[in-house]
């Protein structure tokens, strides 16, 4: 099967000497953000996500250093034809910032979510990030230099979960597990694999926090929130360390946040 994985990228100049990353989730928000620290820090990023026109958008946002990349990371052959026109069209990838996710509404209870919301997730938000690490270890064992660097969004949630959040919890806590394989399964081969928990960054997906959030006592209550921004540099502190050494994981969030201490 034939997947329209991208427009038409330009042909890169003979002597580049930009390292090159894959963000997904890239068309807006925390994607996008990072995608644009990235492409001031040097790097060709490939904007990975499932709506051309809104990758398009993205991209010239960034520029000549935006590559758009239909790739909805749940169907296993997309990601394969993804990962092989990065590989064909710029020969190796430094990073992987894994960051596509989604949830079910916080109004639906546990007992009401259907099997089709509850495969809808964790194919986005665990077996999608699991498809893109193991696309990106074999391409990253097989370059010269060989290496490379993956950051995984994971989520406060997965340790102080909200209420009605079952499915994005349960699958956030997940990638726990594949950060610290991955970090370890990576270790012979200089790929660094870390995270970094996210609480509470201002995006689209963060407006309804100004009108109110369910409370673990029962209370719907205003929340803080951060500039996305901040958590832009700290992935690039991230990623400009050494393949030596490697932030494990990380936590940035709102200081006024309900999260110490919830529930």
């Amino acid at each position: 099967m034939t997947f329209s994985v991208s427009q038409n990228w330009p042909a890169l100049d003979t002597y580049r000497t930009a390292k090159t990353a894959l963000v997904t989730g890239a068309g807006s928000g925390i994607g996008l953000a990072v995608a644009q620290g990235l492409a001031a820090d040097g790097y060709d990023v490939v904007l990975a996500g499932r709506r051309l026109e809104i990758l398009q958008a993205a991209a010239k946002v960034i520029g000549v250093q935006g590559f758009p990349l239909v790739m909805d990371v749940s169907k296993p052959d997309e990601v394969t034809s993804g990962f092989r026109r990065i590989e064909e069209h710029f020969g190796r990838l430094d990073l992987l910032f894994n960051n596509a996710g989604t949830g079910v509404p916080g109004s639906v209870l546990l007992e009401d979510v259907s099997a089709d919301d509850w495969q809808s997730v964790v194919a986005t938000n665990l077996s999608g990030a699991f498809f893109c690490v193991q696309h990106a270890f074999r391409l990253m064992k097989s370059q010269s230099p060989q290496g490379g660097r993956i950051i995984n969004n994971g989520s406060v949630s997965a340790t102080a979960p909200r209420p009605n959040s079952a499915p994005y919890t349960a699958t956030k806590h997940a990638i726990t597990g594949l950060t610290k394989s991955a970090a370890l399964d990576g270790r012979g081969f200089n790929i660094a694999v870390g995270q970094i928990d996210i609480g509470n960054a201002a995006t689209d997906m963060t407006r309804k926090m100004e009108t109110g959030m369910p409370q673990a006592n029962g209370t719907v209550a205003h929340e803080p929130v951060m500039d996305v921004n901040n958590v832009v540099k700290v992935v690039r502190q991230m990623v400009a360390l050494p393949l030596e050494a490697n932030v494990q994981f990380v936590t940035v969030m709102a200081t006024d946040m309900p999260l110490i201490g919830r529930g």
